[in-house]
């Protein structure tokens, strides 16, 4: 299947995947993810892109960000993983590709998805069986939104995260209240499809806007059988 051309829409929210190369992975200690965060913190800044949530795996990362401009996205995951790269082969003495080729990456719907993909993003260690609950998982965003912790990590809460309450301990506890409630397996199915697809997340009409501003479809062709997504979020993995 035909490579989708790098394009992403300003203030338009995406959820990102890049993943090891091979299934391989990116993260060894503590230390490692630390350092990531702190790459992304300042690669953030300087391409202009809201970082909502996210969360560390061993072997693949998820973002969920917002861009100011066209080329930010892009500008931010060839600054971090550069970084990120050389990092690991200098650390641990290896050579070769880091990373499974491009990133992934699906423009949501805000309103009706925004969310749903950031408890999505959170629940992943939860999914994956390396943690019974999200708080006891250190390196997501989850922290932050549930529990008022991590307060230096590169966050910026999106707006409707905001609207949940009138201050912290509200939108905290709400949170704690909608992470708690079950998604529903078609919606878990649809974010994997989009991003792994490059499709858009959200209703038919966002569907018909992302398309006409970026020129090319972003829903699944009818011919053919749609590709498997991915479900490494299932898998057992050990930091």
């Amino acid at each position: 299947m035909p490579r989708h051309a790098r394009f992403t829409l300003p203030d338009v929210p995406l959820h990102v995947i890049q993943r090891g190369n091979d299934r391989q992975a990116i993260f060894f200690v503590d230390a490692d993810c630390r350092r990531y965060l702190d790459v992304l913190h300042g690669a953030a800044g300087r391409t202009g892109c809201a970082i909502h949530a996210f969360c560390l795996m061993t072997n693949h990362v998820h973002l969920l960000l917002t861009p100011a401009t066209e080329e930010g996205c892009a500008a931010l995951m060839k600054q971090v993983g550069q970084q990120h790269a050389q990092y690991v082969n200098r650390t641990y003495r290896r050579s070769g590709t880091l990373w499974e080729g491009r990133f992934r990456s699906a423009p949501v719907q805000a309103e009706d998805y925004l969310l749903a993909c950031q408890r999505y993003i959170e629940l992943n260690p939860v999914r994956a069986r390396m943690a019974a609950q999200p708080g006891e998982y250190r390196w997501s965003s989850y922290g932050v939104h549930g529990d008022g912790r991590g307060g230096d990590l590169p966050l910026r809460p999106h707006p409707l995260y905001l609207a949940l309450g009138a201050d912290a301990a509200a939108r905290q506890a709400a949170w704690r209240m909608l992470v708690d409630q079950a998604l529903d397996p078609v919606l878990i199915e649809a974010i994997r499809a989009a991003t792994n697809g490059g499709y858009a997340l959200g209703n038919a009409a966002f569907a018909a806007q992302i398309a006409a501003a970026l020129g090319r479809r972003v829903t699944p062709g009818k011919a053919g059988r749609p590709p498997k997504p991915h479900d490494d979020e299932r898998q057992e993995q050990l930091l």
